[in-house]
């Protein structure tokens, strides 16, 4: 596996090749990258992280490796990764980059890189950067070597960009809201945002120390704001997590909805507003069949992608739609941010319970979902249990016993040395039974 997975740079922090020997050499080869050109003109990045403890090493040393090559850096401290992106365009920046693991531990980090557009890099120019980590990186002179300083109104930038998505003349006044940030990057901003436009507002997951981001909270772990919303009587919950780039829903009695029930909700609500660009929505493999027959008896067309909310806005990109995401709770909406926003989406869901006065639980529930497992199953260094013929064959059996029922999707994780086993199928015997048959003979080869 190279350095750079399906969402950037991912591992577990000091260990592995998520050390600040890594991070300074990646940050001058993304600095001599971003100067091609070989001009004298001011070159700028802004960098900004989460919550973990790893991420003022990682900073500092991205920031040595990216000023040795004359780039300029703006330091945002902690933001989510959606302002990462609106603030690399708004700030005009050459680069973007989030040091952040996402919904990981904390004893893992990460770093995502975003162009110019606010974008996050192709794969092929991720290539060209890893190619250039293993030369001899040119430095720039005495003379030209960047300099480095602190922006502190950075995620106040991103707060009111944000509230600005929300409909003009609505409020939130009179619901209440929990909010579990996951003791990561908006653990400020969310609460702020929610209560400036008017939500009666729980925080959770407001008390980072460096080591408990996404513990026991946030979206991976939903449990934390069910209780919240139950104890406090609260008509809706919004659980990010730890970059906040991600979210799920909670209604009134504390159940969740995921990604592909807010997609199904959002772009039926576009598409009958004439919103919803080529009517059509843009998931990865990984998204129910329940959505795809309920966006058809819509018309609305659903194009897949590789999993990696990257390659769903590549594809939205390509084709010129506005609306994707992924189950895991990335929701894509290019009429607003470049990557997903977990409170973005939690805004537009809140302002659907205003605009049409139904309570989370009627509007999170827009199909039925087929019977859905996913197992994953962990595996050593060097192994590639996807190589061994055992395991070959035990993919092909389950695939001919799903077939005209249902779907079988393995992968390997971009971000972890992981098999996912994932099957879909009304029966859930058979469901149950092809996934442990193909799970347990990746285990045997892990």
């Amino acid at each position: 596996m190279g350095l750079f997975g399906t969402d950037g740079v991912r591992g577990r922090a000091n260990a592995d090749k998520m050390t600040a020997e890594m991070a300074l050499k990646l940050g001058a080869a993304v600095g001599r990258y971003f100067r091609r050109d070989g001009s004298d003109a001011a070159h700028r990045v802004v960098i900004g992280k989460d919550t973990r403890l790893s991420g003022y090493m990682l900073e500092n040393a991205l920031t040595a490796g990216l000023t040795s090559t004359g780039m300029n850096v703006l330091l945002l401290s902690p933001v989510p990764t959606p302002a990462v992106g609106m603030l690399t365009t708004s700030m005009r920046a050459d680069l973007g980059i989030m040091i952040s693991a996402s919904h990981n531990p904390a004893e893992d980090n990460g770093i995502k890189l975003f162009g110019p557009d606010g974008f996050k890099l192709s794969d092929a120019v991720e290539a060209e950067i890893e190619a250039m980590m293993a030369g001899d990186i040119p430095l720039a002179p005495a003379e030209g070597i960047g300099r480095a300083k602190h922006v502190y109104d950075g995620r106040f930038r991103y707060a009111e960009r944000v509230k600005a998505t929300f409909p003009a003349g609505m409020r939130l006044d009179g619901l209440k809201v929990v909010v579990d940030c996951a003791n990561g990057a908006a653990y400020r901003t969310a609460p702020e945002v929610l209560w400036e436009l008017g939500a009666t507002v729980i925080p959770v997951g407001t008390d980072p120390n460096g080591h408990n981001i996404n513990r026991d909270c946030g979206s991976t772990h939903t449990d934390t704001a069910a209780q919240a919303v139950v104890a406090h009587g609260a008509d809706l919950g919004i659980s990010l997590d730890g970059d906040a780039d991600r979210v799920m829903i909670l209604d009134g009695d504390g159940r969740v909805a995921d990604g592909d029930q807010l997609m199904a909700l959002f772009a039926a609500r576009w598409a009958s507003d004439g919103r919803l660009r080529g009517d059509s929505l843009v998931a990865t493999v990984m998204s129910n069949l329940g959505l795809e027959r309920f966006l058809a008896g819509r018309g609305i067309a659903l194009h897949r992608t590789k999993v990696g909310d990257r390659y769903v806005v590549e594809a939205m990109r390509q084709h010129g739609f506005n609306l994707g995401g992924e189950q895991s709770g990335h929701i894509v909406m290019t009429d607003y941010a470049t990557t997903g926003d977990g409170l973005l989406a939690g805004l537009q869901f809140a302002a659907e319970m205003v605009r049409t006065g139904r309570p989370a639980a009627e509007l999170m529930e827009s199909f039925e979902t087929v019977p859905q497992r996913l197992e994953n199953v962990r595996y050593g260094a060097g192994a590639q249990p996807l190589e061994a013929e055992a395991v070959k064959r035990a993919i092909a059996a389950a695939e001919a016993r799903v077939a005209g029922t249902g779907r079988l999707l393995i992968r390997a994780s971009g971000t972890e040395p992981l098999i996912r086993v994932m099957a879909e199928c009304e029966d859930d015997t058979l469901l149950n039974s092809v996934v442990e048959e193909v799970a347990e003979a990746v285990r045997a080869c892990a």
